[in-house]
């Protein structure tokens, strides 16, 4: 088995958007999909982030506050799951609720043993 990374960027304006009969329920989806992975044994860990951040840049250390990106760019959350390969991994992203609006980004990186 193999860990991969989710990284979920955007579909925040749209949720933003949303009553919040919508969002409980979309929310719901989010619940669902995760007990879904965790039943499959394949869920590591997941948490949605604050907007809010810093970073440290180059060799003089230079830390700075804020968001780091505009838009879909942010990353909201992220999710650790074990998988058999990449398709596999690919499959469990099809089913994140985030791909519910179109500006919603799934991004899955295989986490590399050292």
């Amino acid at each position: 088995m193999k860990e991969y990374l989710f990284l979920f960027r955007g579909g925040h304006l749209e949720l933003e958007h949303q009553s919040p009969e919508q969002a409980q329920l979309h929310m719901q989806k989010w619940v669902e999909w995760m007990r879904d992975l965790q039943e499959k044994r394949c869920l590591l860990n997941a948490q949605p982030l604050d907007h809010s951040g810093r970073k440290i840049t180059g060799s003089k250390k230079i830390v700075t506050d804020g968001a780091f990106m505009e838009g879909n760019e942010m990353v909201g959350g992220y999710l650790m799951c074990t998988a058999d390969h990449y398709d596999a991994a690919i499959e469990m992203g099809m089913n994140c609720p985030l791909l519910d609006f179109d500006s919603g980004i799934v991004e899955i990186r295989e986490i590399k043993e050292m």
